[in-house]
């Protein structure tokens, strides 16, 4: 039998140990949960982190990765800064951020080209309203220099047209960058004439030399003829406007193996590798031209250029710079796109240089017949409000030969009769000489016919006649106007 001091001991020794193992347990709990407490807050501040990384990461986006994403549109020099910490790079936050620009970037084309297309719409109506409105400018000034002969007054209607003329070309050249049509329907003609025609647009045309090494006859196809005008222009006005005034600006036409080359090289301050890749791209006209990649203002030449060389299947070239330290530009026009003219049935301009190859070394055919001397109103604008640009270009480029505004071209009176003996044509006249010659004969006619009128009143006062000075005749209205009117064609005084 267990005595009961017994009993007690072991149960003391139970509720000892019981105590122990409890007590082991609450300490391991403790440390488990004080584990627990430091993980929550090694966490907790972990998170922290992240979050204030992120934040910085989506400041940093917003203040500076997505503007200059978006000036990047316009200026591809702009580099876009990357995340904020470069380990972020890669990670899920990073292609997140990724995500972000590329569909930024997605946006901002799409609503630049919306937004561009609304604002050529609007430049092209804009535009084909000013041109209809020059046209009838154009037509009332041509209207004005058939009418009045006095010299002066044709010098500076000529003057007013060629300003008119120039107002003329930046129009067309912008409604050309917002897609429309060239706005005129030519004829086949010689190349050289479509040279000297674009030639003829621009203020410093007599600083233009053209050298026409061309089988004669060579000619473009009626669909081309404007185009090549216009590209012609920019590029000789690119050459003009960035060379000394002094310096001259040459153009070659040559043969080559696929077509004809027209090169126009200045002795401008040339363009650095950056530059003439631009102006390659955009002559190029591979990429969509939007006016807002054009600077302010807009410059268009250029962009004109890219926009028919991808219409006509022309190319322009600007990668070489020329021999005389400027910039060279290459327009090839295709085989295709070639015809011929036979140069005794239609000649070029007589104010269009003669080719140097010795087949074309002939005398220089007749004018025109009387009803082709005068053609306004025979190519007309798409919208048919234009008025012909052949004369208009002939009449300009023959500027570059006399050194002075062009004459004005009469209508070529009937055909003499018979008996009528031709009437030679003297040596080439310059504009005011020729003026003054007209004004001078003028001058005698007026005074002659006064003094018939006083010989007439005192003859039926006296009631006696004077007998008529063999020696000293006015001249007639007829003689007037074949022996001493300008004629345009030939640049020389009739």
């Amino acid at each position: 039998m267990i005595e009961l001091p017994d009993l007690v001991t072991g149960g003391l020794a139970v509720g000892v140990l019981s105590a122990l193992a409890l007590g082991g347990l609450l300490l391991r709990a403790q440390r488990q949960q004080a584990g627990q407490r430091a993980e929550i807050a090694r966490l907790r501040a972990q998170l922290d982190e992240t979050a204030r990384a992120l934040a910085a990461e989506v400041e940093h986006l917003a203040a500076h990765r997505l503007p200059a994403a978006a000036r990047q549109q316009t200026h591809a020099s702009v580099a876009v800064p990357g995340p904020l910490r470069p380990h972020t790079s890669g990670t899920p936050l990073g292609l997140a951020l990724e995500h972000v620009l590329d569909a930024l970037r997605t946006e901002l084309a799409s609503q630049r080209t919306r937004i561009d297309a609304a604002a050529q719409a609007g430049m092209r109506g804009a535009t084909r309203e000013i041109q209809a409105a020059l046209y009838r400018l154009q037509d009332a000034l041509r209207g004005l220099q058939q009418k009045y002969d006095d010299p002066e007054l044709t010098q500076t209607l000529f003057q007013l047209d060629h300003e008119n003329e120039q107002s003329l070309r930046r129009a067309q050249v912008a409604a050309v960058v917002c897609g429309a049509w060239v706005g005129l329907a030519r004829e086949e003609s010689h190349l050289v004439d479509a040279v000297t025609g674009g030639q003829a647009r621009l203020a410093g045309y007599h600083r233009v030399r053209v050298h026409n090494h061309l089988e004669a006859g060579t000619a473009l196809v009626s669909h081309a003829v404007e185009p090549v005008a216009i590209i012609v222009a920019e590029l000789l006005d690119n050459a003009l406007r960035h060379s000394a005034p002094d310096t001259d600006v040459v153009v070659n036409l040559e043969h080559v193996h696929h077509g004809v080359c027209v090169t126009v090289d200045d002795a401008g301050v040339g363009m650095t590798q950056d530059e003439r890749a631009r102006a390659q791209r955009l002559v190029a006209g591979s990429d969509p031209i939007l006016l807002t990649d054009l600077g302010d203002p807009p410059r268009m030449g250029l962009a004109a250029i890219g926009q028919l060389t991808r219409q006509f299947d022309l190319s322009v070239d600007l990668s070489s710079p020329s021999p005389y330290g400027g910039v060279r530009a290459v327009l090839r026009v295709d085989s295709h796109l070639l015809g011929h003219i036979d140069p005794e049935v239609r000649p070029p301009a007589a104010s269009a240089p003669r080719s140097t190859r010795p087949a074309s070394r002939e005398e220089p055919a007749p004018a025109r017949p009387a009803d082709t001397a005068h053609g306004y109103g025979d190519d007309r604008a798409e919208d048919g409000t234009g008025s012909a640009h052949d004369d208009r270009d002939s009449a300009f480029g023959e500027q570059a030969a006399t050194g002075g505004l062009p004459r004005r071209r009469r209508r070529t009176r009937a055909a003499a009769a018979p008996e009528e003996p031709a009437v030679p044509r003297p040596a080439a006249q310059r504009p005011a000489q020729a003026a003054a010659a007209l004004g001078a004969l003028q001058a005698g006619t007026a005074a002659a016919r006064s003094t018939a009128d006083g010989r007439a009143a005192e003859e039926a006062a006296t009631g006696t006649e004077t007998p008529a000075d063999p020696d000293h005749t006015a001249p007639t209205d007829h003689e007037l106007t074949d022996h001493e009117l300008t004629d345009h064609e030939g640049g020389t005084a009739r």
